[in-house]
């Protein structure tokens, strides 16, 4: 990637703020690389794009006789607008031959921010950040685990599957047993729950060149009439991990799946969901909401774990007495607000975006459309709010913030996908929305679009030379000490802070040129647990593939004004 240009002014304040309508061109000159959509992955190449199956049965509105999806044909996948930067590997493939070098900077030094780098224990990719309700902060660090950096301590600790992390699911073997073959182990969302508690998300593993991915697996093995890799199918999901007094973890894991007799289309159970993009917890309904591929989820909070043996039964589901309810996942799943494409395809992929509203509605933000998931609304009927989301009649519910071409069964050509890289909580019982491409869209408790903002983003870029404007965004937060929202810049910048009338920006004079040029904000959360404000970042880190050079991550903690 080319930067022929440095930021300046890392706490500038700038004029007004012009959030209530579209950002127009400012003058800016500069010239820089057209972004794309991070893959989640960026240690493996061969980790698979979300979203390339066979028709997704979809679910309906009674929990025991869910009908299929409206659309048919094969899930959108990632086809336009998720692959990466020319320059930066995330994960979609790598240079062969190509040495990876490890870029060394130094750890940054600003007034009311503390840093962590790989010198102080964090991990080289840092994929997000949270705090539990007892002040204790997480980290995603990828296929180095999980970190933490407890209350009164700078030191981080880390955790993997040797101290009992599980990023797969169990078997139906009589026993709910470990899925044979190789385990995989990627950590790259999380979100803090009681003291003492966080809640992991995973990525599926990469399958075996040219075979599927495990949103696909357990549905083409089934077309080729071959056995599914349960390595694939069953990885990735969640995990519920508490520390416990002497130091060592709970850990109680989501399997994210339907079993059979639940879904008509799919009598045999669904294998859907498994690389968990973003989590957030409900402490109130005590809930936690998934967001992944294809589609997003609803766990119970209280999960331990401990179900009925009927669950694992290693008898053919047409068994007379086979039996399976969803207690035993501990959740319900899934939901999308899908469209059908140009050739009836279903189209669903991304699900980034996550904000819970005050009544207890969920909105989340894919890669096409965004609902607003009326579960509060509903008296927390998950069925009734799955149907407003899905079903004939809630096209409304469906919104394209950044329209396509036409409403209806785009081509690829005509799609102009969101590519929703995160929610947050806006003051009109709506939500801010980012995109990885499109700066920022504010939308009303009914998802209308009441304001769209580029223009004042860190690194905003007007239209030129037949390329659209853009301000590619990567994560966003609502401040909940003043209201102030907080950005993340997905490439070129750091951190946008709009608050009252002006912009505070936290650029290359804090964070260093190095890391802002190569690296997004990967995550923005705050820590809740005291009276004052403290602001957790977390920046990915990058690989560049062409040159193997590696511009690793940090963790950033702000407890200013």
């Amino acid at each position: 990637m080319r930067h022929g240009w440095r930021w300046t002014g890392a706490l500038l304040l700038a004029g007004t703020l012009g959030w209530m309508g579209c950002g127009g061109d400012d003058g800016d000159t500069r010239r820089v690389d057209e972004p794309e959509v991070p893959v989640t992955p960026v240690e493996d190449p061969q980790l698979a794009d979300a979203g390339t199956g066979e028709v997704d049965a979809g679910t309906g509105t009674d929990a025991g006789t869910q009908a299929p999806d409206a659309g048919t044909g094969t899930d959108a996948g990632a086809d336009a607008g998720t692959g990466t930067d020319a320059g930066t590997d995330a994960g979609t493939g790598t240079d062969a031959g190509t040495p990876e070098q490890v870029q060394t900077y130094p750890r940054p030094s600003a007034p009311g921010w503390t840093f962590y780098n790989q010198e102080q224990g964090a991990p080289r990719y840092v994929y997000g950040i949270t705090a539990d309700q007892g002040g204790n902060v997480w980290i995603a660090g990828g296929e180095e685990g999980l970190f933490l950096i407890k209350k009164g301590s700078d030191t981080i600790q880390r955790f993997t599957m040797s101290e009992g992390l599980r990023p797969f699911g169990r078997m139906r073997d009589g026993v709910g047993g470990a899925p044979p073959g190789v385990p995989y182990l990627k950590v790259i969302s999380v979100a803090g729950g009681p003291a003492g508690t966080v809640f992991v998300g995973y990525a599926g593993k990469p399958p075996q060149p040219g075979m599927p991915s495990c949103e696909d697996e357990w549905d083409q093995a089934e077309n080729a009439h071959r056995e599914p890799d349960a390595s694939v199918y069953k990885s990735g999901d969640a995990d519920k991990v508490t520390l416990k007094a002497d130091g060592t973890l709970d850990v109680v894991h989501y399997d994210i799946h339907t079993g059979p007799k639940k879904v008509k289309a799919e009598p045999r159970g669904r294998e859907k969901l498994c690389t968990i993009y973003r989590i957030a917890y409900d402490p109130v309904k005590e809930l936690v909401w998934f967001g992944g591929n294809h589609g997003f989820a609803m766990g119970d909070a209280k999960f331990n774990g401990i179900v009925p043996s009927y669950c694992w039964d290693p008898r053919p589901w047409e068994t007379d007495g086979f039996k399976w309810e969803f207690e035993c996942a501990g959740l319900y799943e899934h939901v999308h607000p899908a469209i059908s494409g140009s050739k009836g395809e279903l189209l669903s992929d991304r699900y980034y975006g996550i904000s819970i509203a005050d009544n207890h509605d969920v909105f989340f933000g894919g890669q096409l459309r965004s609902t607003r998931f009326r579960y509060g609304t509903n008296g927390d009927n998950y069925w009734a709010a799955q149907s407003q989301t899905e079903d004939p009649g809630y096209d409304w519910n469906r919104v394209d913030i950044w329209p396509d071409a036409v409403p209806s069964y785009p081509t690829p050509a005509q799609r102009v996908d969101d590519n929703v890289s995160g929610m947050a909580p806006a003051s009109n019982d709506g939500v801010w929305v980012s995109s990885f491409y499109y700066g920022l869209a504010r939308l009303s408790a009914d998802g209308a679009v009441e304001a769209q903002v580029m223009r004042d983003l860190v690194n905003y870029t007007p239209a030129s030379g037949g390329n659209p404007a853009m301000a590619p965004t990567s994560a966003v937060a609502t401040d909940p000490w003043d209201g102030s929202l907080w950005v993340g810049a997905n490439w070129w910048g750091g951190i946008t802070r709009l608050k009252g009338s002006g912009t505070v920006k936290y650029s290359g004079d804090v964070f260093g040129n190095v890391l802002t040029s190569a690296s997004s904000v990967s995550d923005i959360q705050f820590d809740r647990s005291s009276g004052r404000r403290r602001v957790l970042v977390s920046f990915e880190g990058a690989k560049n593939a062409k040159t193997g050079v590696v511009t690793p991550g940090l963790i950033g903690i702000y407890e200013g004004d």
